[in-house]
């Protein structure tokens, strides 16, 4: 495979949206526009901020704490005598239904991301579709609120849609970052909104177990309390997406797009343009080569996250209370981390911070192997590492990835960041689970979870940052900071065909 660097322009093509934030306004501005520019700037990126504050709830409260337990006692109150019930005719175990609704969004998720990105890039209309994604998603989870009885299929179907909402607006939320902030201060900019988003969830969650725990007092039953907090996630993610959308711009397209925008948009265009996306990659060997590293070690991240309360539960023991205490712990610490890490990165580099973070990931995860049984003080500071390194390995992966994409191509490649992420969200899973069916111990099972953090470290470290930003077409400098440049081995030559 041709490993030779795209020939780019020196600047982001005019109209992109791409430019640089330090060279606002050109180099014949004057002072005040200047001044003004900036000032536009930090405002789109506070109302920015907002979205990851307005969605997270729903990553928190519906899906990591709420839904699932509750789901499945819905599905169980309409099981018949056998446990089964019958979707579509199909015969499902009632504690198998919510995992294979989380299943079914995810695929449908990936079929309709690659479309809406499509038609972000073409029309460069971002921001409307923000906005109904997000309000779709947002209308979905209020309508929990009528989940109770043995009304499981209606809680099967917004679970897809919401779960589907929150994917599509989270690929056009995060094709915003190249546009609203220039390649110095990008990590900067990603991990406050990671940050902004792990407080959310935190304080939501915090109100969510004060009711929860309080129901009786307040007169509520359980079922009730609970519902209340689902519909509530969605109350708050409608609710703060206004702010992102008033304040976010449109950039226009420009070139070969613009004349693209005015043909018409076929449903079959998404997936074409999915298939031309995986071939351009060819041309930037060294953005693939990170988007492989990157799916390795997220994918250990996703898996420590949604297996650490059956891990905790089963190998160790502990009650549910200590396991929401910890994911609470998780929430608030995962605030501090985003920041910490986007100010490390700042001083030696989003590649050796995220860097570090997999190693720190790798001990956690080493540490979790040995932790006594029914000690839930060495659960919480399990958690606390995992909070600490979670949101800035993430923060600083979609920053360093967007430096990496090809100008005037944000949606089209954040869904590519996307699809993949959740192509290979069951790789972790699955090998958690043969880890445990082979050796029937669940301490097994989450050491297993190691070689994901390992390999993803020895493949980011082959990734030069200043030279695969510069094959993207990007400027020279673009990578940013201190020791993301050509430090570390050459790259990696690679051949075949996506």
């Amino acid at each position: 495979m041709d490993t030779v660097a795209r020939e780019g322009p020196a600047e982001p093509p005019e109209g992109t949206g791409t430019e640089p934030a330090n060279s606002a306004g050109g180099s014949g501005s004057s002072p005040e526009a200047e001044a003004a520019e900036r000032r536009e700037r930090r405002r789109e990126q506070r109302g920015w901020y907002v979205y990851d504050w307005a969605n997270s709830v729903f990553a928190t409260s519906v899906l990591t704490v709420f839904l699932g337990p509750y789901l499945t006692q819905v599905t169980e109150a309409a099981a018949g005598p056998d446990g089964y019930v019958h979707p579509l005719g199909i015969p499902v175990r009632a504690g198998s239904f919510f995992p294979y609704a989380v299943s079914a969004s995810v695929l449908l998720s990936v079929l309709v991301m690659p479309l809406a990105a499509a038609v972000a890039d073409r029309t460069g209309r971002k921001k409307p579709l923000l906005g109904a994604a997000a309000y779709l998603g947002a209308a979905a989870t209020t309508g929990m609120f009528f989940l109770d009885g043995d009304r499981y299929l209606l809680g099967g179907a917004l679970l897809i849609v919401a779960n589907v909402s929150f994917a599509v607006s989270s690929v056009l939320y995060n094709a915003f970052l190249p546009q609203i902030a220039g390649p110095e201060e990008r990590d900067a900019v990603s991990s406050r909104g990671w940050a902004a988003g792990y407080a959310a969830g935190a304080l939501v969650l915090v109100v969510d177990l004060g009711l929860f725990l309080g129901h009786d007092a307040l007169g509520l039953t359980q079922g009730t309390a609970v519902r209340i907090c689902l519909a509530g996630a969605g109350l708050w993610w409608g609710l703060f997406t206004v702010v992102p959308l008033l304040r976010l711009r449109e950039r226009p397209v420009a070139g070969a797009a613009a004349r693209d925008a005015a043909a018409p948009m076929r449903v079959t265009e998404g997936f074409r343009q999915l298939t031309t996306t995986l071939r351009e990659l060819r041309r930037y060997p060294l953005t693939l080569l990170f988007l492989v590293a990157y799916l390795l070690y997220n994918d250990g991240v996703q898996t420590v996250i949604t297996q650490a309360s059956v891990f905790g539960s089963k190998a160790l023991g502990l009650d549910q209370t200590t396991l929401i205490g910890a994911v609470l712990l998780v929430q608030v610490l995962a605030v501090a981390g985003a920041l910490l890490l986007g100010r490390l990165a700042d001083r030696y580099g989003a590649r050796r911070t995220i860097l570090g973070s997999l190693v720190a990931w790798t001990a956690t995860v080493a540490a979790g192997y040995v932790l006594p049984h029914g000690e839930p003080v060495w659960f919480y500071a399990l958690a606390a590492a995992i909070g600490l390194v979670l949101g800035g390995s993430q923060a600083l992966s979609r920053s360093l990835f967007s430096r990496l994409v090809p100008a005037g191509k944000e949606a089209e490649y954040f869904a590519l960041y996307e699809v993949s992420d959740r192509g290979t969200s069951w790789l972790g899973p699955l090998l958690f689970g043969a880890a445990y069916q082979l050796t029937g111990d669940y301490r097994h099972a989450i050491g297993s979870l190691v070689v994901f953090f390992v390999l993803g470290f020895v493949l980011l470290l082959r990734v030069p940052v200043e030279r695969a930003a510069a094959a993207a077409g990007n400027p020279a400098g673009a990578a940013g900071t201190t020791g993301d440049g050509e430090d570390g081995p050459a790259p990696v030559r690679m051949s075949g065909s996506i």
